[in-house]
């Protein structure tokens, strides 16, 4: 039985992992500030209401895993986003500063607080984007978005490097076009082709059995950009 932590559950990709995992008889804390009922209700399901954003609230992450868990996380699955859509010369410190905030330093914080909890064999899974890939095609508007996921490609392959000798693997999934209210903040009326079941199913099995072939991988998972 793996224990299984996933950010951004609330809505798309994430909320359809958590209850993939669950009703695979896996037990998940499922962290976002909103709570779908259906999490809810699924018995291997606990929810966590906190910002990411907010150190003292990811506190509460070690707390529950210390408590109910034993102590003990198999896999970690940076998911939750932020995206600001402006031209640049519009974009405040504090636009960069929010979308960091969660798709960098949230990532960072919970990562430190993961893997003290972490054994020989646990995966730490990023969700990345085609536009934090250096050389891919950029969009517009989104020069705070994408710089924060190329810096999470980055720090995910240093940490691959810093905690090799422990067998702890860290990998990101850089993710082309998917159905989700992410995807529509950013390009409106754009139709993907894969739905967000769809990924949260190759990000599922991606997360138990990557980690046996890739370590320090940034993979591109993406048949169309916008």
């Amino acid at each position: 039985m793996k224990n299984i932590i996933i950010t951004g559950t609330s809505r798309g990709i994430g909320y359809e992992m958590a209850l993939q995992f669950a009703n695979s008889g896996y037990q998940v804390l499922a962290i976002s500030r909103k709570i779908p009922q259906a999490l809810i209700e699924n018995q291997n399901i606990t929810c966590l209401s906190i910002d990411i954003s907010a150190e003292k609230d990811l506190e509460q992450v070690a707390k529950f895993v210390q408590e109910s868990w034993s102590g003990k996380v198999d896999v970690l699955i940076n998911n939750a986003g932020s995206l600001v859509n402006k031209p640049f010369e519009q974009i405040s410190s504090a636009d960069f500063l929010k979308v960091y905030q969660v798709n960098v330093f949230a990532v960072a914080a919970l990562t430190q607080i993961c893997i003290p909890l972490m054994q020989k064999g646990s995966h730490v899974v990023t969700i990345s984007s085609m536009g934090g890939i250096q050389g891919s095609m950029k969009f517009p508007g989104l020069a705070a978005y994408s710089s924060s996921k190329g810096a999470v490609i980055t720090l995910s392959e240093l940490l691959a490097e810093e905690y090799k000798e422990k067998e702890i693997a860290f990998n990101v999934l850089a993710l082309g076009a998917v159905q989700t209210e992410m995807l529509q903040e950013a390009f409106p009326g754009y139709e993907a082709p894969i739905s967000a079941k769809e990924m949260a199913d190759y990000i599922y099995n991606f997360a138990l059995t990557g980690n046996k072939y890739y370590n320090g991988k940034v993979l591109q998972v993406s048949s169309t950009t916008p």
